[in-house]
């Protein structure tokens, strides 16, 4: 190694080679210039053949990243015939899957139950409840409403032997109205019980004497006191139902007269339903709390 001009030279050996000799001879200085520069040029070659490879690795590197690129869009443009199989394709999750315990709705309420009992059957009862408005529409017809009436006194509303079975079955309330077209009026009796059993047992003692007596006022007149009419007999839930039916005029009632049969079993019909719907309305508003 060369420590500048004047320095000392070592020579080759390990740790027992001689100590350098010194000398009186002045160095050629020509020859370790051109050494120098040939040194210099060497070190410059292999500077700029360095960076040449480094260059050519990184094109190399890209090269491969854009063919690396190029094979993946590829493989991504494939039609669906050359896409793996759904076998081959790995699942998102290897573990069993979730299970849950089957649920249901609670079965829904009975209606019949909240009118088959006086301890459920809880809302307000009234003639106006049962029979609303000043007329009823069953189809086409059109039947104008008459007089209301309500009493405890069950026998006191009833012909022939029905106050004898009112009052047998404990009857507590019996609700009256009157509803007229064309001539013909019907009277409908709601008769009201403690339990269903009971409201059954009043239908089943029932028999051909056992009428309701007819509600005349606000526009009709007294009717089937004297004449003969057509009665009916039912029950639902906690309450019996009945019919009297008739001419206005005081006319005898025959199986000829359909109208008189139609008016009456409409308005059975109709008592039905309001007593069903009472029981809806209960149902449903247990449901909701």
């Amino acid at each position: 190694m060369s420590f500048g001009q004047g320095g000392p030279q070592w020579g080759s050996g390990g740790s027992g080679s001689q100590p350098p000799q010194w000398s009186n001879r002045s160095p050629d200085w020509a020859a370790l210039a051109e050494a120098s520069e040939t040194r210099n040029r060497r070190r410059k070659w292999l500077l700029i053949g360095g960076g040449a490879l480094a260059t050519v690795a990184v094109g190399a590197a890209v090269a491969v990243a854009v063919v690396s690129a190029d094979s993946d869009k590829q493989a991504s443009n494939k039609p669906a015939s050359q896409l793996p199989a759904t076998a081959d394709i790995p699942s998102n999750s290897t573990g069993p899957e979730p299970s849950f315990e089957a649920t249901s709705a609670p079965p829904p309420l009975d209606p019949k139950e909240f009118i088959s009992d006086v301890k459920k059957d809880t809302a307000p009862l009234a003639p106006d409840t049962f029979f609303p408005g000043t007329q009823l529409t069953m189809g086409e017809a059109v039947y104008k409403k008459g007089a209301l009436a309500s009493t405890k006194n069950c026998a006191s509303a009833a012909q022939g032997t029905l106050g004898a079975v009112l009052t047998k079955n404990d009857c507590t309330r019996l609700m009256r109205v009157t509803y007229a077209k064309d001539g013909v009026a019907v009277t409908v009796g709601v008769a009201v019980f403690d339990t269903e059993a009971k409201a059954l047992k009043a239908k089943v003692d029932a028999d051909k004497q056992s009428v309701v007596q007819s509600l005349n006022g606000e526009g009709v007149p007294v009717f089937c006191r004297a004449a003969i009419c057509r009665s009916t007999t039912n029950s639902y839930g906690r309450y019996a139902y009945f019919t009297v039916a008739g001419f206005t005029n005081g006319k005898d009632v025959t199986q000829k007269d359909a109208k008189v049969f139609t008016t009456g079993d409409d308005l059975a019909e109709f008592t039905f339903r309001q007593i069903r719907r009472r029981g809806e309305a209960q149902a449903s508003e247990a449901a909701d709390q």
